[in-house]
């Protein structure tokens, strides 16, 4: 089942300010007709999309915005609208922008530090945070009618990013220490096991106002893994592994026999079996869950993630709708910004068999650790052939068709997010290694039957 709720995005927010002419300063660097270096352009590419969780955060709360549209179009209110999933990636990103030097470990901790205690105050529902937070008052914005209470796949990612931020501090010196301490009290709060309503598996959302009417059961595959992972992980709230079996697996059901192009899928996602969903399920649940050596009864998850991404780049390349500029340098269908039919902006879950003719530079970038060759060819023609379409503030636009002439020019922290994390995690595995480490994960993918040579479970 393709994730309904991110096709109801319609919300958008302002600019920075002088933040937005320091990025407009520095989008027109390394403009000189020397050629990059496969490294240096990973740099530029990961120091410029990093600014998306830094110069242009939501500025009270130093979480990471839903949306930054630098235009300054914002039809709505929604300037401090932030969001969890998105903040999560964002937490993994300050951790790679003070490895990185982008920023000073000081700096980084001293943000990090004020998104703990917003967090701490901010409407939590059994533990799990909404969807959307107003970054002013911590109060929910809904998603949706029924979708005003806890999110636990939104929440999930956010706990991932803040296991991440826990690991990398633990050790430090006595402030570093105290803000490890804030994220590790902040994901032992989580109710995990509540929400399965008493029953085998885990459901997405739970409001306060129509409480389980949402009824929307996590049963996989798509990007919801690592929300079982962590619920069965928790020191306080965990799952029993007959959730993860009977609900998420299917009692086996999720096993598929099909193969695309003489790839086999694995496991059958949700509506999508024939070439697998759109990218970011390869992307979400793997920040920091590192599929390298990864498996379970069910799949090994580095074999499943690089041949649905596989799948993904010889459709493009065999291009059966005969778009323009599809090739190996130009490819990656996932969710994001979309062009409308009459050539404005919506949003659209593309894929293999939802496809528009639109390109999300998330979606091969996101993808550098399963196929880098591919993925640095995406990034290589798109800096130094199309730079004044794609290429802004903070890094690389959201969508783009060249085929219509047409670019999204805004960002989504869902989609900028990935990029820098998994730029990280093939220049150094950083993000990996502190999340796989972190002795409840461990814990936890022992629980569910998994195994990973690499981290010796």
């Amino acid at each position: 089942m393709i994730r309904i709720s991110l096709l109801l995005i319609t919300f958008t927010f302002f600019s920075c300010g002088s933040n937005a002419d320091k990025g407009k300063e520095d989008a027109t660097e390394n403009t000189s007709e020397v050629k990059l270096t496969d490294e240096q352009l990973l740099d530029v590419v990961q120091k410029q999309t990093f600014k998306y969780f830094w110069d242009y955060a939501e500025p009270n709360s130093g979480l990471a915005r839903e949306r930054f549209h630098p235009d300054g179009n914002y039809p709505e209110n929604d300037a401090h609208i932030v969001t969890t999933g998105g903040s999560g990636f964002g937490l993994m990103a300050i951790v790679s922008g003070m490895s990185r030097g982008y920023v000073t470990k000081e700096e980084g901790v001293k943000r990090l530090d004020k998104i703990a205690d917003f967090l701490a105050k901010a409407d939590r529902f059994h533990g799990a945070w909404s969807h959307w937070i107003d970054g002013n008052t911590g109060k929910v914005k809904p998603f949706g009618t029924k979708d005003n209470g806890g999110d636990l796949v939104e929440t999930s990612f956010l706990i991932s990013g803040m296991i991440t931020v826990r690991e990398y501090l633990k050790t430090g010196n006595e402030k570093e220490k105290a803000v490890a301490a804030k994220y590790d009290a902040l994901w032992k709060g989580v109710e995990w096991k509540w929400f399965t309503n008493n029953k085998d598996v885990l459901y997405w959302h739970w409001s306060p106002n129509y409480e389980w009417q949402m009824n929307f059961a996590l049963e996989g595959y798509n990007e919801c893994l690592i929300t079982y992972i962590m619920a069965a992980s928790s020191p306080t709230h965990a799952i029993d592994a007959k959730a993860y079996h009977d609900g998420w697996a299917r009692s086996g059901g999720i096993v598929s026999a099909k193969t695309k192009y003489g790839i086999p899928l694995i496991l059958k996602h949700n509506g999508a079996e024939e070439f697998g969903g759109p990218l970011f399920w390869a992307h979400y649940s793997y920040v920091g869950l590192d599929p390298n050596q990864l498996s379970d009864k069910y799949a090994n998850y580095f074999d499943l993630n690089k041949n649905q991404v596989e799948i993904d780049y010889k459709y493009c390349i065999e291009n059966p709708k005969k778009y323009k500029y599809y090739g190996a340098d130009y490819w990656g269908l996932t969710a994001s910004y979309s062009r409308n039919p009459d050539g404005s902006v919506g949003y659209d879950a593309h894929m293999p068999s939802n496809d528009k003719g639109v390109i999300s530079p998330t979606a091969a970038i996101g993808s550098i650790v399963y196929m880098p060759k591919e993925s640095i060819a995406v990034m290589r023609n798109l800096y130094e052939n199309h730079k004044a379409e794609t290429w802004g503030e903070a890094g690389f636009y959201d969508a783009v068709s060249l085929e219509n002439n047409w670019t999204a020019k805004r960002y989504l922290a869902i989609d900028q997010g990935p990029e820098v994390v998994m730029i990280e995690n093939y220049r150094s595995g950083l993000l990996w290694k502190l999340f796989m480490n972190a002795p409840e994960v461990k814990e936890g993918l022992k629980k569910l039957g998994f195994k990973s040579g690499k981290y010796g479970i």
